[in-house]
């Protein structure tokens, strides 16, 4: 085991994987929670109840696709870095696609099955790798940093420091609020620790912070420890199957070709991001190139066609990965550490109501204090490297959203570089990315 993960290579060991595991668990596990609650349209009144999916088969579903997702990812691609529905997707499935295009759910799993086919096939000919390995090493670096501001940004979202605002569109939160408090007090907490450089510290922060808001009272403590019945599967397994035999006429038009399109797009380069900064944080990185890039995203296409016929929408690489490899992941038993977490979480499920965003949102602002160490690594004396770098860094939290942070960048890396005079050393890669990423803020508008 120890020599199939490379522990002695990567001066690992199983306590530093195991913690690093359950830390990425820890800081992913709300998607448990918020999954369910997405898909099923709880907040949409009035909904018929056809238009809705079952949430305790969603619950098992999500859980289920994480498991599959970080163990192929962990055992073949033997990377830190774990899977689950992703956040994005899941809203874009329920509220674009079933609320507002009024596709039935069933159908649009279809849709996500399609797409991870498509992906299936693009990863097992190289294309997907390819296209990594041709970005240049300045923007995958920038591409790194601005997923730590990202994260960051949505840690102090999540803790209530930074609130929306209708005048200047954020502002300062309540730091009276407990909640808020709380997180305050958990960023100082994780600070500490990892100033005096203790292994686990984001971890250990959690766990501390969890138990400090369950002696104050701001965290309920747990209804229970196990529940031996878990929901049933049968609503949602095998749906994404139906349209194809019953109805596949419903599945040529164009309105679900955008659709899938639109998985196609942010999956791909919300799980580019991720692997290049998950792996460059964990100094996994050779070269400016990703070793087993290949395997990396077959794990990720694998896990959206399991999730799709499970019941969900798609999966996708977690950047919270990077919560784990900052704990000490550095290979992949810590991904095969949080499938099993994933797994028994279908049963444990009590005890998360305790890991609220109040304790979960200092170690997203840590780990983005960590990954924004990417910049050091960007020449910024050079102006055509300059522009493209900081777009992309500066516009992930700007318009909330990885894809469109890459696109930006990559649009004015070429243009840059041509008027510069160095054309001949783009890829042609990268100016197919720029007609692709063009079209994509055409089709947004």
């Amino acid at each position: 085991m120890k020599k199939y993960f490379q522990f002695e290579e990567l001066n690992t060991n199983y306590k530093r994987e195991f913690i690093g595991g359950l830390t990425t668990f820890l800081a992913m596990a709300y998607i448990l929670v918020v999954n369910p609650l997405t898909l099923t349209l709880v907040d949409v009144e009035g909904l018929p109840d056809a238009m809705r999916m079952d949430y305790g088969a969603v619950f098992v579903a999500t859980a289920l696709a994480a498991a599959i997702g970080s163990l192929v990812m962990g055992v073949l691609a033997r990377y830190p870095i774990a899977l689950a529905p992703g956040m994005g997707l899941n809203a874009f499935f329920a509220y674009s696609v079933i609320l507002t295009q009024e596709i039935p759910w069933q159908t649009a799993l279809t849709g996500v099955l399609f797409s991870g086919l498509i992906f299936m096939v693009l990863t097992v000919t190289g294309v997907r790798e390819r296209i990594i390995n041709a970005i240049p090493n300045e923007l995958k670096f920038a591409v790194g940093a601005g997923i730590g501001l990202f994260i960051t940004f949505v840690g102090f979202q999540n803790a209530g420091i930074i609130v929306g605002n209708d005048a200047t569109l954020v502002a300062l939160g309540d730091l009276t609020n407990g909640n808020t408090l709380l997180a305050v007090f958990g960023i100082f907490i994780t600070v500490i620790l990892m100033t005096r450089k203790i292994k686990g510290g984001i971890f250990y922060g959690i766990v501390i912070t969890a138990i400090v808001g369950m002696v104050v009272g701001l965290i309920d403590r747990p209804s229970g420890v196990i529940d031996p019945t878990p929901p049933s599967l049968a609503p949602t397994f095998g749906a994404a199957l139906e349209p194809i035999f019953s109805s596949p006429g419903d599945l040529f038009t164009v309105q679900l070709l955008v659709v899938i399109l639109t998985f196609l797009f942010v999956d791909f380069f919300d799980t580019a991001g991720t692997l290049v900064a998950v792996t460059n944080q964990a100094g996994l990185m050779k070269d400016g190139k990703l070793p087993r890039a290949n395997r990396a995203l077959f794990a990720d296409s694998t896990a959206t066609v399991f999730g799709a016929v499970l019941g969900t929408s798609t999966t996708t690489s977690y950047i919270e990965s990077s919560a784990g490899v900052a704990a000490g992941a550095k290979t992949g038993f810590a991904s095969v550490v949080t499938a099993a977490l994933f797994v028994l979480s279908i049963f444990f499920f009590p005890l998360l109501e305790v890991i609220t965003s109040a304790v979960t949102a200092p170690a997203l602002i840590i780990v983005g204090v960590l990954m924004v160490s990417a910049l050091g690594k960007i020449d910024w004396t050079r102006f055509e490297i300059a522009v493209p770098a900081f777009l992309t860094i500066i516009t992930m939290p700007l318009t909330y959203s990885i894809a469109s942070g890459i696109a930006i960048g990559f649009i004015f890396y070429p243009i840059t570089m041509l008027v510069m005079g160095r054309g001949k050393q783009i890829h042609p890669v990268m100016y197919g990315l720029f007609v692709i990423f063009v079209l994509y803020f055409i089709f947004l508008s």
